[in-house]
């Protein structure tokens, strides 16, 4: 046993560590949890971005595709609107004693475009506008004293568009001016 009065434990157990050298210990000990904790909020906020950018995409990638199932749909819908309104104009033209039964098709062809129109689709009648080959599909020129050369004279068949998307041109007749 070790009798020496700086020392009162025996000499086979270790020495307490000095009092500077425990809190520089304590203190490294913090900085790597300080650092790991960091780490791990890095981790966490970078996660939480991740988990934000995904249900944004998929809210895209839900949408676009509900938006290509809608424009198909209207797509094959479009002729059937056509030959709607083209059969109410020769039934008023050709049965004006029919007026109630023509009156009664009208009302159901203006609220089955009002429904379209509630999920973004709209009929393009560009008359008397310039004439646009994006949303223009010229048929063939015209002269006219009337309408300025280049624009759109008559619609043969209406274009149509669904959220700003073009589903199809419509054909027009254009203007090429006085004669």
């Amino acid at each position: 046993m070790n009798t020496s009065a700086d020392s009162p434990l025996p000499a086979d157990q270790p020495q307490p560590a000095q009092p500077a050298d425990a809190a520089g210990a304590l203190l490294a000990q913090l900085e790597a949890a300080q650092a790991e904790a960091a780490k791990f909020k890095d981790h966490y906020v970078r996660s939480l971005a991740d988990l934000d950018n995904f249900r944004r995409r998929a809210a895209r990638e839900k949408d676009d595709l509900r938006r290509a199932a809608t424009a198909s749909l209207l797509e094959d819908l479009a002729p059937a609107l056509d030959n709607l309104r083209l059969g109410l104009q020769s039934a008023m033209q050709a049965h004006p004693e029919a007026k109630a039964v023509i009156d009664g098709f009208q009302l159901v062809a203006g609220q089955l475009r009002g429904v379209l129109a509630q999920h973004g689709f709209r009929e393009i009648d560009p008359v008397g506008q310039p004439f646009d080959p994006k949303f223009h599909e010229s048929v063939s020129q015209q002269p006219s004293m009337d309408v300025p050369e280049g624009h759109v004279l008559q619609v043969l068949r209406p274009g149509y568009l669904l959220h700003d998307r073009l589903i199809r041109a419509a054909s027009v007749v254009v203007s090429s001016g006085k004669k």
